[in-house]
């Protein structure tokens, strides 16, 4: 019989959720930190690089919001009895999503029930759906492209023309402990996985792997795992 090889450290990587517990991580993830940069206006902007955890495969990521070694598991969730029941449609997006109409030289989907309201789609003066009224000009068409790629949930993407397959920003297969910057300071914000790495929940159901998906950390959102901007409504500065 021919040997298969070694696997991958891709094929490794993975996210196991525990029942009512933490992820854990394996396979080698990358663990960073990264924060919003936001306009004068509190717009967001951009993502910097805030400096690398270190962390040990498997590791375990607290998932109930309570942990006092955050952004790791210290096994708080049992304390205080977490309801950890995970909703989030297992099916593709792409079954999801809707076609923005009236854009030019780009197709703009979105899938509504990965939005965690990030803010990147939209600038003080205008959001994505009115600018993608204005695609014909590629200055416009440019600003689209950069809100859609910055999106961390991924619940906005772009292709090039209808039916084609979307363009992704080369995003490298790791986990980012976000941080926000709202008007009254800055707040925790999701773990933000991107390069594709698998979830599998806890019933053992995988979510779609996708080039970037965004995870709950304060406990509370209604689409467990995923993030659905429920820290927002409960502060958390750090």
């Amino acid at each position: 019989m021919a040997s298969t090889g070694p696997r991958s450290l891709d094929a490794d990587r993975r996210i196991e959720i525990e029942e009512d517990g933490p992820y854990v991580v394996y396979g080698e993830v990358p663990l960073v930190r990264k924060e919003q940069v936001v306009s004068e206006y509190g717009e967001p902007l951009a993502w910097k690089n805030s400096g690398t955890i270190a962390a040990r495969s498997p590791y375990r990521l607290c998932r109930c919001g309570q942990s006092s070694d955050k952004p790791f598991c210290d096994s708080t969730h049992r304390e205080i009895m977490f309801d950890g029941l995970e909703s989030a449609n297992t099916s593709s997006t792409a079954e999801r999503q809707i076609i923005y109409s009236g854009a030019t030289g780009i197709c703009v989907k979105r899938d509504h029930s990965l939005c965690t309201e990030s803010g990147f789609c939209g600038t003080r003066e205008a959001g994505i759906l009115e600018l993608v009224r204005h695609t014909d000009d590629a200055g416009v068409r440019a600003q689209v492209m950069a809100m859609i790629e910055r999106c961390p949930s991924g619940s906005l993407t772009y292709s090039l023309e209808e039916g084609g397959p979307d363009v992704e920003p080369d995003l490298p297969a790791e986990i980012t402990v976000t941080t926000e910057i709202l008007s009254d300071g800055p707040i925790a914000g999701p773990l933000w996985v991107t390069g594709s790495i698998q979830v599998e929940r806890a019933d053992g159901q995988p979510l779609e792997a996708r080039p970037r998906l965004t995870l709950c950390c304060c406990g509370r959102s209604k689409i467990k795992p995923l993030c659905d901007g429920a820290h927002r409504t409960i502060g958390g500065v750090r």
